[in-house]
């Protein structure tokens, strides 16, 4: 039996979440996307539906009214969110700004890439996901690179 996945993209590009979700069904994984363009859907979302959350979060950092960072200190400082594990999606990519999303709680820092690189990262985290080997890595492991 396969098992099903949901999950939630934050990104306010939308060609990004277009590509996003043809890339995913490229794939060999049984998924349902659900997006949202801006940070206060994003909560608004989560908010009513705190007892059917997605099974990973790929949130992107810069967005309009709130942004990435703002959604994870609140999703992660939330009794009923803090549970859901939460990559951040991003085209830029510093390292201090790696060090405080991983001190906050995300799982996972990816940069936004082409969409091979896209393809090869999304089968990556669901491979990881299947296996039941989904668990927020060490620092060093934090930034998902494909080398």
């Amino acid at each position: 039996m396969l098992t099903q996945f949901h999950l939630l993209l934050a990104d306010d590009d939308s060609d990004d979440r277009f590509f996003f979700d043809k890339t995913l069904k490229l794939l060999q994984f049984q998924t349902t996307l659900t997006t949202v363009e801006d940070g206060e859907k994003l909560m608004n979302y989560l908010s009513t539906n705190t007892t059917q959350l997605p099974d990973v979060l790929f949130l992107d950092l810069n967005m309009p009214r709130k942004n990435g960072s703002e959604c994870l200190d609140e999703i992660k400082q939330n009794e009923k969110l803090k549970v859901l594990p939460v990559i951040m999606y991003s085209t830029s990519l510093h390292e201090d700004v790696a060090d405080h999303l991983y001190k906050t709680g995300a799982h996972y820092y990816i940069r936004k890439t082409g969409l091979n690189e896209l393809q090869k990262m999304l089968k990556t985290v669901l491979t990881l996901m299947v296996e039941n080997k989904f668990n927020r890595p060490e620092r060093d492991e934090f930034i998902l690179r494909l080398d």
